[in-house]
């Protein structure tokens, strides 16, 4: 058996609906007709010139290649162009052909992916969702405490026993910066409210974007201790290891990042500096599956946990399911609401959620499948990037409430 077919769709994002502007899918197909599918969590070049990253990539190093060859295609990658470092736009490129290798091995086999990488652990997966807007919000849910509290309750109602929100303002290509006296005081204003709407039938998620120095940050996370959220979310902008072990050391809160990390290198230096207790890798980015699984292990070995992110689509969710299935530190996993809209609509079978929680598939590989007839009568044809910062410097009159 060798891949023999490379297939790539880049699908629009529905309007008011959440997981970025668009999502990158990839379908490989073996010689024998066995179908794997994959996807790319966004990269900083546009949806047009992805699809051709990741065709030169497979070309190079996948096509005429055994599927089960997973440590070798990963390593030809990582080491392409005489690299050997990690790189984001590489490795969310590998990732989603690497997520398609393990669900053809998965289909080959007749087994769920974490069958084959340990076992199931879990039986069901503690899941969380952001407070997101919803039609006919008569205020924004992100900077409106009364109604960031009542959309909390009512996740908490259909069974979430975590929320995550961001009251702490934009972030900018030239951050981190110091949040201002007015977002320092909303953010603990919405976070009061939403721990006295929840009580202790939820966690708090608190998440930033990178967006605060050191100092900056130490002076939000003073003023939200007092309601014990579960974790500060990615406080200082994500390559720099020691700032975010400043913040770690100095707050009660558990430090949370990863999102925008790539390969166990990275990882590695969150948690030699201890700058973050809690791992977000984005199985469509970080470098797969495998690398994922090689990650865990070294948070495990260091009294980590491990949270997989997602903002993109239903493939990278599915993977998440995988992984965090057979991993024995799983914390809790990252939902767009309850799986529906658009995310069902991309499978054929939505994925199985119950009062707040994931159930892991039974069927082999990641378990689920792309419909690709809806991928393919929804194409993305705008220019814009999967996520975009401000480009300009945050100030006072650049942040109105």
């Amino acid at each position: 058996m060798h891949v023999a077919e490379l297939e790539t769709f880049v699908v629009g994002n529905r309007p008011g609906e959440f997981g970025g502007e668009y999502f990158i899918f990839v379908k490989l197909t073996t010689n024998t007709g066995v179908v794997g599918y994959g996807e790319h969590y966004g990269a900083s070049f546009g949806p047009d010139v992805v699809p051709a990253m990741i065709a030169d990539l497979a070309d190079r190093h996948l096509i005429g290649n055994s599927p089960f060859e997973i440590e070798k295609f990963w390593h030809r990658c990582m080491g392409s162009g005489f690299t050997h470092r990690p790189d984001v736009s590489v490795m969310g490129c590998v990732s989603a052909l690497e997520m398609a290798c393990w669900d053809i091995v998965g289909k080959e086999l007749d087994r769920p992916v974490y069958e084959l990488l340990g076992g199931r652990v879990h039986d069901a997966l503690r899941s969380y969702t952001y407070l997101y807007p919803e039609p006919g919000d008569t205020a924004d849910v992100y900077s409106d405490p009364a109604t960031a509290a009542e959309r909390a309750a009512y996740e908490v109602s259909r069974g979430f026993t975590a929320v995550k929100f961001d009251p702490a303002g934009p972030y900018s290509i030239y951050s981190g910066h110091q949040p201002t006296l007015e977002r320092l005081e909303l953010s603990e204003a919405l976070t009061a409210a939403v721990r006295e709407a929840v009580g202790t039938k939820a966690d708090l998620l608190f998440g930033t974007h990178g967006q605060f120095t050191a100092a900056g940050a130490l002076r939000l996370a003073r003023r939200l201790e007092k309601y014990d959220p579960l974790w500060f979310e990615e406080p200082v902008p994500p390559g720099d290891a020691a700032e975010m072990a400043k913040v770690a050391s100095q707050t009660v809160i558990p430090i949370a990042a990863g999102e925008r990390l790539t390969t166990k290198h990275e990882f590695m230096a969150l948690l030699e500096r201890k700058a973050a207790s809690i791992l977000q890798m984005n199985l469509g980015r970080v470098g797969g599956i495998l690398e994922s699984k090689k990650i865990g292990a070294l948070a495990e070995a260091n009294g980590a946990q491990i949270a997989p992110h997602l903002y993109c689509g239903p493939l990278v969710g599915a993977a998440n399911v995988q992984f965090a299935t057979c991993s024995p530190n799983f914390l809790i996993l990252e939902s767009i609401r309850d799986w529906t809209g658009i995310h069902a609509d991309l499978l054929k079978t939505p994925m199985q959620f119950e009062n707040g929680y994931v159930i892991p598939p039974t069927a082999p590989g990641l378990g689920v499948e792309l419909d690709e007839d809806f991928a393919r009568a929804n194409p993305y044809t705008g220019e814009r990037l999967h996520l975009q910062m401000m480009r300009e410097p945050v100030d006072p009159r650049s942040d109105p409430l």
